[in-house]
């Protein structure tokens, strides 16, 4: 039997549930409760069999949303939750709380919202990762600046037992002129171990999220295998901000002749063993134990 397919970044929110406050006008098309029936069919027909969901928002009734679907919806294998890394003693205990829940499989937080780019390098920050490091929790790194990418290799160096994985391979300058500094720092961070990177999220840098086609994506696709390898990349859907790019069939098509070039075990490793492995998923929910 082939490992089951995990998409390793699914969202899902409702506004009255839980304050997300980058959804806005500008947003119409997903300023809306958005659950995961809505995604259900489109799953099946791309084969995927299984959603790693990954927090919306900064707010605690975002991870309880998400601990409500996945109780619902045996297709959740994982939750990447939120905890206030920034204030520790809090982060601790929102990780107890979440104590013998093996859906609970890692956190995020939206460092990209923050004003200070170096956030992630602020000494109470640095010891909420510690926490994660003691936990056994994986971190979710909202890279999209080039700053944030260049603090991976540091906060990889600090807490050498802490896995990361870099959310949408750090937004590469896709379909503008210029690679750089984007294609030197994925290299840097790559060059640690713990550090992982989904394939995830690639839309146009120019400013359309739905000006993507295979071909301007797949040099960046190149560029992390090369440097990851495939035991260190996952595949993410990114639904349903990929409503934005066209949609989560058009983004699994057009990723899809990508990994066809790969060979099966390549193939199998960034579609689900690699997501498996990194988050820990319980075989059981799986189906493999």
């Amino acid at each position: 039997m082939s490992h089951p397919v995990i998409d390793t970044h699914q969202h899902i929110w409702d506004p009255k549930r839980a304050a997300y406050e980058w959804l806005g006008p500008d947003l119409a098309e997903i300023d809306r409760p958005i659950y995961f029936d809505e995604l259900r069919h489109e799953l099946r027909d791309a084969g995927v069999d299984f959603t790693v969901q990954v927090q919306s928002a900064d707010d605690p009734d975002d991870t309880a949303l998400m601990i409500e679907s996945a109780s619902m919806h045996p297709e959740v294998a994982g939750i990447v939750g939120y905890a206030p890394i920034d204030r520790p003693e809090e982060c601790a205990a929102t990780i107890e709380a979440w104590a013998g829940d093996s859906l609970m499989v890692g956190v995020r937080t939206l460092i990209h919202n923050q004003a200070d780019p170096d956030w992630l390098l602020r000494p109470d920050v640095d010891e909420g990762l510690s926490v994660l490091e003691g936990y056994g929790l994986a971190f979710d790194v909202v890279s999209v600046l080039p700053r944030h990418l260049e603090h991976v290799p540091v906060i990889a160096e600090r807490h050498p037992d802490l896995r990361l994985v870099i959310d949408h391979l750090s937004k590469p300058p896709i379909g503008l002129a210029d690679r750089e500094p984007w294609w030197s720092l994925i290299a840097a961070a790559a060059e640690h171990p713990n550090v992982h990177a989904k394939i995830s999220g690639l839309y146009s840098a120019t400013g359309d999220p739905a000006a993507w086609t295979t071909e301007l994506v797949e040099p960046f696709v190149d560029r992390a295998v090369e440097v990851f390898g495939f035991d260190r990349l996952m595949y993410g859907g990114d639904w349903p901000i990929s409503i934005l790019a066209g949609g989560y069939t058009r983004v699994w098509n057009g990723l899809r002749p990508i990994f066809e070039r790969f060979a099966p075990h390549e193939r199998e490793q960034v579609l689900g063993r690699t997501a498996a492995s990194f988050y820990r998923l319980s075989p059981a929910r799986l189906g493999l134990g």
